[in-house]
């Protein structure tokens, strides 16, 4: 009796124990072994064509701001628009021979103009870069300097025979406002604060895209896109892409560019390819894009003339809120920002976004740390994650896995990729790591619990 006792007793606790790490086994199946049930395959890091890597942008060197202005001439060029303060003695203003002749008058400039007080009757430079003055037909300076001004002013009223004494013919002619260029800005970089980075859950964004606009008048020679930067708040900062646009109004043409844009896609959907996506849309020939930031030795391929800017030019400075990488997996989910002027490789994204690098990370345990058995093998340390995937888009609505071995990654810089934005990096346990943190959980849980009850 005693015998068939003990068996039955035997039996009976190995059923229990065979019960108890059924269920450890399936608990952990379903809550924590995401690399066995839900496997992902990825191209090693190391192994990924260049074509499907970022660029890097720490040796950047940024543009010289004096690239963004023109250099004004020595002397004042005039043009139309400007507005010249003219005095003739006994013409303008007419006064009879038995008359003393009238002083000129003074006008006193703006209180940000830094023009001298001028002299005369204001004379305007029409839009054919002409003047008009009494008893003389329309006199062309478009282009000439005050002193030349004065000087073909004199040589007209003396061909004209309308006074004999060139004595008494010395025409006083000033500059009484210079001309004006109505340019508008268009930043996105000022407008709503930008939001900030860091933390798991990624930065909080503080704009809808709406962008600041503002009309500017820039006088002659400062209508460059140095001093519509300055005028709108500076150059732009790391909210703005490295890039300014100029969308140039005398070769804007909506209608022509819509047919292009029609013409250009139907011909690829006429004959489409099916392996194949629409080619990309070439850059419209009215707008300038001018990088803030150049690869050392490599020259700007605009000019001084392409800085200048006319009536009705539009300077756009876009956001870079899109500029973001996702986090999921170990790393928990989140949206961070990726630096504009520096590189951010993989190993300093999961730094940024909060995980550990070649560590355990406390509160992983609900992705695969075996979370509802953790115990005191959770308080001991686990096995860490070794293995991140990034998922990055490719051209035509594609994507690619790449697989990083954050081992391999910590003395390997082939394996330490880029971050460009888009990506997705996933961090997740081997297939051996995960089996080895399981058997730790179950001995530290079950196993020295069983060895203080048969003691």
């Amino acid at each position: 009796m005693k015998i068939k006792y003990r068996f039955a007793e035997r039996l009976t606790s190995w059923m229990q124990r065979a019960g108890t790490i059924g269920l450890v086994v399936l608990g952990g199946l379903s809550t924590g072994c995401s690399t066995l049930t839900q496997p992902i395959s990825g191209v090693p890091a190391r192994r990924v064509p260049p074509q499907f890597l970022a660029q890097s942008k720490n040796n950047l060197v940024p543009l010289d701001p004096a690239r963004l202005a023109q250099e004004p001439p020595r002397d004042y060029l005039l043009d139309d628009g400007d507005i010249l303060g003219v005095y003739i003695e006994g013409i303008l203003p007419f006064v009879p021979p038995d008359r003393p002749p009238e002083p000129p008058p003074v006008h006193y400039p703006d209180a940000n103009s830094q023009l001298d007080p001028s002299l005369g009757y204001p004379i305007a430079v029409i839009n054919d870069g002409t003047i008009q003055l009494p008893n003389l037909e329309p006199i062309k300076v478009r282009g000439l300097t005050i002193d030349q001004t004065r000087d073909l002013i004199r040589k007209y009223y003396l061909d004209s025979e309308i006074l004999r004494e060139s004595s008494r013919l010395q025409p006083i002619v000033t500059l009484m406002k210079e001309r004006t260029y109505n340019v508008i800005v268009i930043r996105q970089d000022l407008s709503g604060g930008g939001g900030g980075g860091g933390g798991q859950g990624g930065f909080t964004r503080g704009t809808d895209y709406s962008a600041s606009g503002r009309m500017l008048k820039l006088k002659a020679y400062q209508n460059d896109v140095l001093n519509a930067l300055m005028e709108s708040g500076g150059l732009p900062g790391v909210n703005a892409k490295n890039e300014v646009r100029i969308l140039r109004a005398s070769k804007a043409d909506q209608r022509r560019r819509d047919e292009f844009v029609q013409q250009f896609y139907q011909q690829y959907y006429c004959n489409p390819d099916p392996c194949g996506c629409p080619p990309p849309l070439p850059d419209d020939p009215s707008i300038l894009k001018i990088p803030l930031r150049l690869p050392p030795g490599v020259i700007p391929q605009f000019g001084i003339e392409d800085m200048i800017l006319e009536d009705g030019d539009i300077v756009y400075i876009e956001s870079r809120d899109a500029e973001v990488y996702y986090t999921g997996g170990m790393l928990g989910g989140g949206e961070h920002r990726i630096p504009r002027d520096y590189d951010l490789d993989v190993l300093t994204a999961m730094s940024l976004s909060g995980g550990s690098i070649g560590g355990s990370r406390g509160g992983m345990g609900g992705q695969g740390g075996m979370g509802g058995i953790g115990g005191i093998g959770g308080m001991l340390g686990q096995v860490p994650p070794g293995m991140l995937y990034v998922l990055r888009k490719t051209p035509c609505n594609g994507q690619i896995t790449i697989a990083v071995d954050l081992a391999r990654a910590n003395v390997d810089p082939r394996e330490r990729i880029l971050v460009q934005p888009g990506d997705i990096l996933i961090l997740r346990y081997k297939a051996g790591e995960e089996i080895l943190n399981f058997g730790l959980g179950t001995f530290f849980t079950f196993g020295i619990q069983y060895a203080l009850q048969n003691r």
